[in-house]
């Protein structure tokens, strides 16, 4: 997305970047010291920590483990793709999760034969995640904790990122406790993108996808894979998931219209399933595959190998 030259370069301690938006009294700028736009200030990490410790579910994301819940029948698509692609590259060893929310992710790798761990800051999250039989530790991931978790595989974090004061920080943690050779594999929104760009010309509508409340950082495919390579890894596998804007593009505006947001959701999961059903699977894998590629896609999710 080009920048407009018109628009301010903010400072803010150690980050500085041209503005790339301004959305509820904060300044979303391209950062030249980090590499990927993010809001600017960057709020206070004690606070932030809990909120996501008691709020973020029982307050900001009150549906979230009722509709997790309800869609895991397809999330566990992706999540298979996931751990056949470690797979593949590894074989199977122990696996952490930083962010484990409600634990689905952690059930589907261990009923595969994966020793696996999760670390979750959201008290009602991680009670959520034991009732599934997965280990658990309540809390979050950080210099004081990282050491007490042992050696892994594979990290995962997903939809995390986004959210972090300091992802750079919690990536630099996370190949600490991660074995040479070892895989880390990075989901965030893919936000910026060309379809996002394209919708909001077509309603007339401002930036939706950015939430300063929820999520502080706004990678694409080519920011996220940027900061993986300057942490050193090697980047091995991309993928993605259904564009959800594709129906803003035909009409279908579900960003004001939680209702209709469900709506939309449902039918992206049928064509995903009915893929499945039909002996469709690797044809599946490889449209997500090259809309990766394209940058294209609702979520950025890379696979990469500690160098």
């Amino acid at each position: 997305m080009a920048i407009a030259a018109s628009e301010p370069v903010i400072a803010w301690g150690e980050h500085e970047g041209r503005r790339v938006a301004r959305v509820d009294g904060c300044d979303i700028v391209q950062c030249d010291v980090c590499g990927f736009r993010h809001v600017l200030p960057l709020p206070d990490a004690v606070k932030l920590e809990q909120a996501y410790r008691e709020l973020y579910y029982s307050e900001e994301k009150p549906a979230f483990l009722v509709h997790a819940g309800e869609d895991q029948d397809w999330a566990q698509l992706a999540q298979t793709d996931r751990l056949e692609i470690f797979e593949s590259l590894l074989g199977r060893g122990r696996l952490l999760d930083i962010g484990s929310g409600p634990g689905f992710f952690l059930k589907a790798a261990q009923a595969r034969g994966w020793q696996v761990l999760g670390v979750e800051p959201s008290r009602q999250a991680a009670a959520h995640a034991r009732t599934l039989g997965v280990d658990v530790v309540e809390g979050f991931f950080n210099a004081q904790t990282a050491g007490s978790l042992g050696v892994f595989d594979v990290v995962h974090l997903n939809n995390v990122l986004e959210h972090l004061p300091d992802p750079i920080g919690t990536l630099t943690l996370a190949r600490e406790v991660l074995k040479q050779g070892g895989l880390i594999c990075v989901g965030v929104p893919n936000d910026f993108s060309p379809f996002q760009i394209a919708a909001r010309a077509s309603l007339g509508a401002d930036e939706w996808w950015i939430v300063p409340s929820h999520h502080l950082n706004y990678f694409d495919f080519a920011s996220a894979a940027a900061l993986l390579e300057r942490l050193g890894f090697r980047v091995a596998e991309r993928t993605t998931s259904f564009p959800m804007e594709l129906f803003l593009l035909m009409g279908e505006d579900y960003t004001k219209n939680g209702a209709l947001g469900r709506t939309c959701h449902a039918k992206r999961k049928r064509i995903d399933q009915a893929l499945e059903a039909a002996g469709l699977k690797e044809e599946r894998r490889a449209f997500y595959r090259a809309l990766a590629n394209a940058g294209m896609g609702r979520e950025a999710v890379l696979i990469a190998v500690k160098s």
